[in-house]
């Protein structure tokens, strides 16, 4: 299993790049969304880019998956398909939404943040699985490349709004506008409180940054610096080093698909879970 693991990775490594499409090395060029659908409502551009597609991709595998693990033929003793499917449940609530949901708010939440985690997990994969998404040609044939939708802060940030909007939602929901918003004034001197209060505002939208910034440059991180070993090749205008940039980079490979990628998504959907839980009982 390990050796097929590091052949795999090796192969998706040495896959021809956009680089070879355009006979030069820039890092930055890999996460260039150019449009491939102009779609322009007004003011709104809702364009078809590289990150909409595997977007797409994901939340149709997604589907796919949860079906199939989940869903599909599912029998008293399980084997092996309905094992991890099982597994994946048990992560996602006693993990995940126990931990960071009150009992009474778990039944209508969990959904979302299993949801999120397994959605979030599937994206992360698929932005190291060679694909042919590039836009770019060589010699006639499409482009192989790696390419993760979470490195865009635009998906971070808009995936991290929909937890920001929930968590609000239910805070307000379960205790009341006055009640919810008299929860982010501390208990502090008076004199103190035209200090405290405006941080406490600032730190709400914090979360927000928080929440999509670490997804983001941490997936972005990842595929920056596996380009860049890879592009040593280009800039030096050799292939001695290939040898050992090629094993430096498939390290980080493995090193991202195998630690990296759950652990983004199991601290996206716990964070989320552990937001909404302290909007509906601010108390704790």
């Amino acid at each position: 299993m390990r050796r097929a693991l590091f052949v795999f990775a090796t192969v998706a490594l040495l896959a021809p790049s956009n680089a070879f499409a355009r006979g030069e090395f820039d890092p930055t060029h890999e996460f260039e969304q150019n449009e491939w659908v102009p779609i322009h409502i007004g003011p709104l551009d809702l364009s078809i880019t590289k990150a909409v597609v595997y977007l797409m991709l994901g939340s149709v595998l997604t589907m796919a998956l949860g079906i199939l693990l989940m869903r599909w033929r599912v029998r008293v003793e399980p084997d092996t398909r309905q094992t991890l499917g099982e597994q994946i449940y048990e992560i996602a609530q006693t993990q995940i939404a126990e931990q960071g949901l009150p009992t009474k708010a778990i039944g209508r939440w969990f959904p979302y943040v299993a949801t999120l985690f397994l959605f979030i997990f599937v994206v992360n994969m698929l932005g190291f699985i060679p694909l042919p998404l590039t836009g770019e040609t060589w010699h006639g044939f499409p482009v192989w490349g790696i390419y993760a939708a979470t490195s865009s802060l635009s998906v971070t940030l808009a995936l991290a709004l929909l937890t920001f909007v929930f968590t609000h939602f239910e805070g307000i929901r379960w205790n009341g506008p006055v009640r919810y918003f008299k929860s982010w004034i501390p208990e502090a001197p008076k004199p103190l409180l035209a200090l405290i209060v405006p941080l406490e505002i600032l730190g709400q939208f914090m979360r927000l940054i928080s929440l999509s910034v670490r997804l983001f440059a941490n997936m972005l991180a990842g595929h920056i610096l596996i380009l860049t070993f890879i592009g040593l090749m280009f800039i030096l205008e050799t292939v001695i080093l290939a040898p050992v940039v090629v094993t430096v980079a498939t390290a980080f490979y493995l090193f991202e698909v195998v630690i990296v990628v759950g652990i983004q998504a199991f601290i996206f959907a716990a964070l989320s879970a552990i937001y909404i839980g302290s909007a509906i009982e601010p108390e704790h």
